[in-house]
């Protein structure tokens, strides 16, 4: 598919279209980073928490095809191995998120590296542009998985507002169609990361049957908690929340965290114990988007729709394309 939306993003990173892969943990493997760059976008892989031995492996499953990495910020400053170890393979891009990051994007800086910082807030935002990062990622509590409490559409161009004309931004949260990329776009954005979207592609690592709960579900339907991270012993900062399909676990415990907390043993070994494809105990991390996902797609045919139709809106704001006509 040719170029036809060019921002400062597609610019920068060479790249035919605005469309980024969110590097969603142990979902967004090798194979599907390569498939969004291969597509015009850029691929990243979900380095997560920081396993070395997963993200080597999803680096050999993209094989030649140039990707990116993204990393939680809180872990990875407790692993500074795998800083090195990631700037070695010299990806096409090293994305930090959740923590202040300054540290890592300096090494990556020093390594050549293209960086960027998500951000939650106007205060991350300023802290991650003193850093000098490439891109600033500006997710919206609409997000899947982990954020805080600010909207999009009002954080967005307040963060251009910030930063100045010249910065390159991407918008994240609850988009996964060409009226999102369109809208971002107008809001000060040079292109978008999307999550929950190509979780629902075929590409993406898990199962059928976590794929097949994703498309039948709503976003209203979704519930930002910390309810997993007690389950799971997992050892967020109190500020960021997970966004997940609510189940009936989640709505046990999502007023009673106390309640949880309590019965932490009992809790995570019947959470530990469930099949993993049991999405009413397990959790099923996704964003409110999932109104506008009916179906799992190739990785190119997401980014081609997206683009088509963004295209088509910022041409001549027809509303056939808000109508789906």
């Amino acid at each position: 598919m040719e170029q036809i939306i060019k921002t400062r993003f597609t610019e920068r990173f060479g790249i035919a279209h605005p469309v980024m892969l969110a590097p969603m943990d142990k979902v967004a493997g090798g194979r599907l980073a390569a498939a969004v760059s291969r597509a015009g976008g850029l691929g990243l892989i979900g380095g997560g928490y920081g396993d070395p031995q997963w993200v080597e492996q999803a680096f050999l499953a993209a094989g030649n095809t140039s990707v990116g990495v993204g990393f939680i910020t809180w872990s990875l400053l407790s692993r500074p191995e795998m800083i090195a170890q990631t700037l070695a393979r010299r990806p096409a891009a090293f994305m930090v998120s959740f923590g202040d990051a300054s540290e890592i994007v300096a090494a990556a800086r020093t390594a050549g590296v293209p960086t960027i910082w998500q951000v939650q807030t106007l205060a991350q935002a300023e802290q991650a542009l003193a850093a000098a990062v490439d891109v600033v990622v500006v997710q919206g509590q609409e997000a899947g998985g982990h954020g805080m409490d600010r909207g999009l559409t009002a954080l967005l161009p307040a963060v251009r507002d910030l930063s100045g004309p010249e910065q390159i931004l991407l918008a994240a949260g609850g988009l996964a169609d060409g009226r999102g990329l369109a809208a971002a776009l107008m809001l000060g954005a040079d292109g978008v990361m999307l999550g929950t979207r190509f979780w629902a592609s075929e590409e993406a690592e898990g199962s059928d049957a976590a794929k097949a709960a994703l498309v039948r579900a709503t976003g209203d339907q979704t519930l930002r908690s910390k309810v997993f991270d007690v389950a799971r012993n997992a050892q967020w900062p109190w500020q960021f929340t997970g966004r997940t399909v609510a189940n009936a676990f989640a709505r046990q415990w999502h007023d009673d965290l106390d309640g949880l907390r309590r019965n932490a043993d009992r809790e995570r070994a019947r959470y530990d114990a469930a099949d993993s494809d049991d999405y009413e105990i397990r959790v099923l991390i996704a964003g409110e988007a999932l109104d506008l996902i009916g179906s799992i797609a190739p990785a190119e045919t997401i980014v081609e729709d997206v683009v088509r139709q963004a295209a088509g809106l910022l041409r001549d704001g027809s509303t056939r394309f808000l109508l789906g006509s």
